[in-house]
C-alpha cells in the first residue's frame, strides 16, 4: 500500500514538472503572438498620426517642421487649436462610454499601476481610446512623444490576448511586459531597448523567467516592423570626427547641465499641471476646454518656432546637421520645454521620452557648438554632444538610464559614444534626483496615491488593501461611536500602523462609505502574515 502511494506521488510529481515545462512554452508562444499583434497595433497608430499630420500641416510626422514652416502664421496657430477641439470630443465620448474615466488620457504610468496594483489587467477599449487621443494630439502639433501611448496600447493588446487563458498572476505580469517591450521595439526599431525598458520600468526586475518571453516578444515585433517599415535607425548623424580623452569629462559637464534642464522640466510640468487643475476646479471650467486652450498656446509658440510641433524628430535631424545657431538652440530648449509642459497639463495625449530626446539634442548641440568656438579642433563636433544630450535628458526625465542609453544607441546606430553617453546619463539622473525631482512616471503615480520607489516592501504596504486580507463578517454587527476601526479601502501599511497605535490584537473593518457598518475584522497576526507572504512571493518572482 505504501509503495503504491509512493508511486502515485512520484507520477504526479513528474506530471507536474512536465506540465510546468509545457506551461513555460505556452507563455513563450503567447509572448510571440503579443509581439506580432502589438507591432501591427503600433504600425496602425503611427499611420494614424501621419494621416492627421498631413491634414494639419501637409506633411507626415517625419516632415512636420518643414510643413509648418511653409504655412501661414494663422494656419500654423490654428492646427493645434483644432486638434485640441478634436481631442476634447474624443475624451468626452470616451468618458461617457466609461473607456477613459474622468476624460484622462493614459500612458506608461497606467501600465506600471496595472502591474503593481491592478492584477495586470488592462482595457483594450481604454488603450484604443488613449491611442486615438494621442494620434490626434501628435498629428495636430501637440508637443509630446508617441512612446507613452504606444506602450499603453501594446500592454492593452497583451492583456486582452492573455485573458481567459488561465495564466497565473506572475505570468500575466510577464506578458504585460511583453506588450510594453514590443511597443518600444516597434516604435523606435529598438528591440534591445524594448527588452530593457520592460524590465527596468514596467516590471522593475531582471528575473530570468521573464527575460526570455519579453525578448521573444520584442524580437517578433521588430521583425514585423522592419518588414513593413524598413530597417534603418531613426537618425543618421553626420560624421563628428574623432572624440578624444577630453570629451569624457566634458560629457560629464554636459550631464550636469542636462540634469538641471531635466529637473526644471519636471518641476514646471508638475506645477503647471497642478495649477491648471486647481484653476479649472475653482472656476468651474470643464476639462473639455483645456485641450483647445492649450492648443492656442502651443500654436502661438509653434507659429514662431515650428520645431516644437509634434514628436520633433525632424528638428533633431536638423540639429545634428548643424542647421541651428547657438542662440536659436538655446531658445528652442526653452520653447520645447514650455510647449511640452503645456501639452501635458492640458490633457493632450503623448509621452515624454521623445521630448526628452529633442530637448537633449538641442542642449547638447548648443553645448558642443559653444565648445567648438572656445576650443577649435580640440573637442568633438556638436553632433557628438547632441547625441549625448539626447540620452542624458531623456534618461533623467524617465528615470530609466539603462534602457534610455540603449535606445539612443539603436536610434543613432552609434556605439562609439558609449563611455561619454553612460557618464552623462548617470550624472544627469543623479543631479535630477539630488534636486528632489522624481521621474515623470513616479510623479504621475504619486498623484494617484502610489509611491513605488520604496522597494518591494513599500509597494506591498501601499498596494495591498484591508479588504484583501480581512476576515469577512455579516454586515450589521454593532459598533460604538468611539470604538477604533479600520476602513476596507485602507492600505496594509496604514492598518498595521493603526493596530500598533491602538495597541490592539485586531480591529473591526467598516465600509469606506459608512463608518458604522462593520464588514470584517483584521487581526495583527493575519496582517503580518499577509505582508510576509507577499514579501516571499515577490522575492521568488524577482529572483527566479
Amino acid at each position: 500500500m505504501t509503495r503504491n502511494v509512493a508511486r502515485i506521488l512520484i507520477f504526479l510529481r513528474k506530471l507536474r514538472r512536465r506540465y510546468q515545462r509545457y506551461d513555460a512554452l505556452r507563455v513563450w508562444l503567447f509572448a510571440i503572438i503579443i509581439g506580432i499583434a502589438a507591432a501591427y497595433g503600433i504600425i496602425a497608430f503611427r499611420a494614424l498620426i501621419d494621416v492627421v499630420s498631413v491634414i494639419a500641416f501637409g506633411e507626415t510626422e517625419a516632415g512636420v517642421v518643414s510643413g509648418a514652416s511653409s504655412l501661414s502664421f494663422m494656419r500654423s496657430w490654428a492646427a493645434p487649436v483644432i486638434g485640441g477641439l478634436a481631442v476634447s470630443g474624443i475624451l468626452y465620448v470616451a468618458d461617457r462610454l466609461k473607456w477613459l474615466e474622468g476624460g484622462r488620457g493614459q500612458g506608461v504610468a497606467d501600465v506600471i499601476e496595472a502591474r503593481a496594483v491592478g492584477n495586470s489587467r488592462m482595457s483594450l477599449r481604454a488603450g484604443l481610446a488613449a491611442a486615438s487621443v494621442s494620434a490626434v494630439s501628435l498629428g495636430s502639433g501637440a508637443s509630446a512623444g508617441r512612446e507613452g501611448p504606444a506602450v499603453h496600447l501594446g500592454a492593452s493588446i497583451a492583456s486582452i490576448i492573455d485573458r481567459h487563458m488561465g495564466f497565473t498572476a506572475k505570468q500575466r505580469r510577464a506578458l504585460l511586459g511583453c506588450g510594453a517591450a514590443a511597443a518600444v521595439s516597434a516604435s523606435f526599431n529598438a528591440p534591445i531597448a524594448g527588452v530593457l525598458f520592460a524590465l527596468e520600468v514596467i516590471l522593475g526586475n531582471y528575473a530570468l523567467s521573464v527575460f526570455g518571453p519579453i525578448a521573444a516578444a520584442s524580437v517578433a515585433s521588430a521583425i514585423v516592423t522592419r518588414i513593413h517599415l524598413g530597417n534603418f535607425p531613426a537618425f543618421a548623424p553626420p560624421d563628428y570626427g574623432i572624440a578624444g580623452t577630453i570629451d569624457v569629462p566634458l560629457a560629464a559637464l554636459l550631464g550636469i547641465l542636462c540634469g538641471l534642464i531635466s529637473a526644471a522640466f519636471l518641476f514646471s510640468t508638475a506645477r503647471l499641471t497642478t495649477g491648471v487643475r486647481e484653476f479649472a476646479q475653482q472656476r468651474g471650467i470643464s476639462y473639455l476646454f483645456l485641450p483647445p486652450i492649450g492648443g492656442a498656446a502651443i500654436g502661438l509658440i509653434g507659429a514662431f518656432f515650428p520645431e516644437v510641433f509634434g514628436v520633433g524628430y525632424e528638428a533633431v535631424t536638423n540639429a545634428l546637421a548643424g542647421e541651428y545657431t547657438i542662440l536659436l538652440l538655446i531658445v528652442l530648449v526653452v520653447a520645447k520645454c514650455a510647449a511640452t509642459t503645456i501639452t501635458l497639463s492640458c490633457r493632450f495625449g503623448g509621452g515624454v521620452f521623445s521630448p526628452g530626446l529633442v530637448i537633449g539634442a538641442f542642449a547638447g548641440a548648443a553645448f558642443g557648438a559653444a565648445l567648438g568656438q572656445l576650443f577649435p579642433d580640440a573637442t568633438a563636433s556638436p553632433v557628438y554632444y547632441a547625441m549625448i544630450g539626447m540620452g542624458a535628458v531623456a534618461g533623467a526625465v524617465l528615470g530609466a538610464p539603462i534602457s534610455t542609453t540603449l535606445v539612443v544607441f539603436e536610434m543613432t546606430g552609434e556605439y562609439t559614444i558609449t563611455i561619454s553617453l553612460m557618464v552623462a546619463v548617470a550624472i544627469a539622473t543623479l543631479v535630477t534626483q539630488w534636486l528632489g525631482s522624481r521621474s515623470f512616471f513616479q510623479w504621475q503615480l504619486s498623484r494617484r496615491g502610489y509611491d513605488l520607489s520604496e522597494g518591494p516592501q513599500g509597494v506591498i504596504l501601499k498596494t495591498i488593501r484591508v479588504r484583501d486580507v480581512m476576515e469577512k463578517m455579516p454586515p450589521g454587527a454593532p459598533l460604538s461611536d468611539d470604538a477604533d476601526r479600520l476602513r476596507e479601502s485602507q492600505s496594509l501599511g496604514d492598518a498595521l500602523a493603526r493596530l500598533n497605535e491602538a495597541d490592539e490584537h485586531g480591529l473591526p473593518v467598516v465600509k469606506t462609505s459608512n463608518d458604522n457598518e462593520v464588514v470584517g475584522y483584521l487581526s495583527r497576526v493575519k496582517a503580518l502574515a499577509a505582508y510576509n507572504k507577499a514579501l516571499i512571493d515577490d522575492n521568488i518572482e524577482h529572483h527566479t
